[in-house]
């Protein structure tokens, strides 16, 4: 595929085919995907890929408490989790989760509540070791140190679309990561980065909404003028 045409096509994908991934394909992506930057050229990423139904089951009642915060906090127009945000609406917000997890119950459900169902089920860790964390000990909330990881993430996502996969990262798993570490056999240097499912898309994005670049890149200083080439 054209680079350029698969940057700007590349987008979450939540629904697949119930055709199965042969271990050679995921070999070949993950193969590709250890090529992203890290600090240092660290590679501070282990993946586990879930193949066991019962880890898989497990693994889908981790994700699902978080997932039923975030939507709660969603309904309230909240950004779900932010660093800077009203808590105290956060915490009124949060008070639905139950409610809404009710209601997923007594209906189909969708991706998260057959996550255990996509046909590649990838927990990405990060190795606390390895990374450069630059703003470790702000006041501020810390960021830094996933520069080191997740661009190997997003190589998942580009070998994949190389293979006519298509997939989504969340990143929902984290709300429970002592759980999940524990399930997974993770020692205590590993930190949950996040859940790649991946699988043969039932429909492949061919056009993503973005925000102009003159809406987010100004010259010289944030109040500068618009880049606009």
């Amino acid at each position: 595929m054209d680079l350029i045409e698969t940057l700007r096509t590349t987008g979450a994908v939540r629904d697949f085919l119930p055709e199965p991934v042969g271990d050679d394909v995921l070999a070949r992506v993950l193969d590709t995907a250890r090529f992203g930057p890290s600090g240092g050229n660290r590679q501070g990423w282990r993946v586990v890929v879930v193949q066991d139904p019962d880890t898989r089951s497990r693994l889908r009642d981790l994700y699902l408490p978080g997932w039923y915060e975030y939507l709660a906090m969603r309904a309230r127009g909240l950004v779900p989790w932010a660093p800077v945000t009203d808590e105290a609406a956060e915490t009124a917000a949060l008070e639905d989760a139950d409610r809404i997890a009710a209601d997923a119950a007594n209906g189909p459900g969708g991706f998260a509540e057959h996550l255990d169902e996509v046909p590649v089920l990838l927990v990405v860790l990060a190795d606390l070791r390895a990374l450069a964390a630059v703003d470790r000990g702000f006041t501020r909330y810390t960021f830094a140190g996933g520069a080191s990881v997740y661009p190997f993430v997003w190589n998942v996502l580009l070998a994949a679309r190389a293979e006519g996969l298509a997939g989504v990262v969340t990143t929902m798993a984290i709300r429970r990561e002592e759980e999940v570490k524990e399930l997974l056999g993770a020692p205590a240097h590993l930190a949950v980065a996040a859940v790649v499912a991946l699988g043969y898309p039932v429909r492949q994005p061919k056009r993503l909404t973005r925000e102009p670049v003159e809406s987010f890149t100004s010259v010289d200083r944030v109040d500068g003028r618009p880049f606009t080439g």
